[in-house]
Formats: C-alpha cells, sequence, structure tokens
C-alpha cells in the first residue's frame, strides 16, 4: 500500500527526532499546486521549544511519483515559546555588571567618543593649556553625541531636577556654596556635590537639582 504524502513527512520528522514521541499530531498543510510542493506541520514536543512544530516539506515532481522530502526543521508557531531578540553587550552592560577584577573591552567605533586631536577650544570652550591637560593627552574624548547623552542622562536621572529630593529642597543647587561647576561646555548645566552631609556628595548634580542641605538653607 502506498503511503500518502502526509504519512511520508511524518515518518521524515520521526527519523530527525530523537524519539517518535517528539512528533506530535497533525496541525496543517499549505500545498502550493503551481511547484507541486506541500508543506506539513506537526505538533512538537520538544524540551525547551513550547509551541514550536514539525514542519516538513514535501515534492512530487510528477503526478504518481512517490514524494520526495526536501526539507524538515523546527520552527516556531503563533504561540511560541522563543529567545529574545539579541541585543550587543555594550548595549545591555550595566553599571551594576562593573565588579572589581571586570574589564568591559573598549570599542573603536564608538560614537560617543572622538579623537583626542578634536577636542579644540571652540567644543570645549577651554583655554589652549587645558585642551592640552583633558584632550591633546588623551586618544579620546567625549564626542558631541557622548556629551548629549550623557547631560540626557543625568537631567533625567536621581540628580536631576525631577527627583523627589529635589523637588522639596530649599533652593537650587547652583546657589549652594557647595556647588562646584564642572569644566567644559556643560559647566552651564552640571557641577559637582562636595557636602560632606548631602545625598549627592561626590557626584554630578544639575544645576536646578537640589537637597536639604543647601549651604544657605536657615531656620527660622
Amino acid at each position: 500500500m502506498t503511503m500518502s504524502a502526509q504519512e511520508i513527512a511524518r515518518n521524515a520528522a520521526i527519523a530527525d527526532a530523537e524519539k517518535p514521541a517528539q512528533v506530535g499530531a497533525f496541525i496543517s498543510v499549505d500545498i502550493d499546486r503551481d511547484n507541486r510542493v506541500s508543506t506539513f506541520l506537526f505538533e512538537a514536543d520538544l524540551a525547551g521549544y513550547q509551541g514550536w512544530r514539525w514542519c516538513v516539506t514535501v515534492a512530487e515532481v510528477e503526478d504518481g511519483a512517490t514524494p520526495t522530502i526536501c526539507d524538515v526543521v523546527v520552527l516556531p508557531g503563533p504561540d511560541s515559546l522563543i529567545a529574545p531578540e539579541w541585543v550587543e553587550y555594550r548595549d545591555r552592560i550595566l553599571p551594576e555588571d562593573i565588579q572589581p577584577g571586570v574589564i568591559v573591552p573598549s570599542i573603536l567605533d564608538d560614537t560617543r567618543l572622538a579623537p583626542g586631536v578634536h577636542s579644540l577650544i571652540h567644543d570645549e570652550e577651554l583655554d589652549p593649556m587645558q585642551v592640552f591637560d583633558l584632550g591633546l593627552s588623551r586618544a579620546r574624548v567625549l564626542s558631541i553625541e557622548g556629551r548629549d547623552q550623557a547631560s540626557k542622562r543625568w537631567y533625567a536621572g536621581d540628580s536631576g531636577p525631577n527627583a523627589l529630593i529635589a523637588q522639596s529642597a530649599p533652593k537650587p543647587c547652583q546657589t549652594c556654596g557647595f556647588f562646584l561647576p564642572i569644566a567644559g561646555s556643560l559647566r552651564a548645566s552640571f557641577g559637582v556635590c562636595a557636602n560632606a552631609i548631602a545625598p549627592d556628595d561626590a557626584r554630578v548634580v544639575s544645576v536646578d537639582h537640589g537637597c536639604g542641605a543647601h549651604s544657605e538653607a536657615t531656620i527660622k
């Protein structure tokens, strides 16, 4: 008795599987009559592949000919458990991942950086000596994109004006005696807190950040 194309497809899937039980019930068939090709789907009972299907492509070169197996693969179904989209390590690494002894490889095409020779006076608003000290003595310095990313990240974070502690501060950081403006093009927007009792001591804060340890906060 001649086997049907569906039976041939099932046997091909069983031959490819580690165990016959891994090939489940027939799901559907997609027939391409112009090319004499049919694609059969069967449930796949595979550990770690929830909702996947056996996909077996069968060709019949002419009427009455024995179907030929073209391909046997396992593909995800509409409700499959699949791995998340790959994300490059440089896009998924977090600050807490940098522990003592952990080295993150440098990226030569990092758009946040530019060659040190590009650190010009008009870019950083520095005098010639500062340009040498902060730019030309290093192979790479922050690019415009790098500075833009940093400023947006700092401003939107816990050291910006929207932090809860800043909302209830008596005055902004830019009027505090412990506020040290940083050098360069970000000077007008950010500085470093130098108040030992402030929660942001030794950290970058925006000029409109604030806390209860303001130098001019007084009790009436």
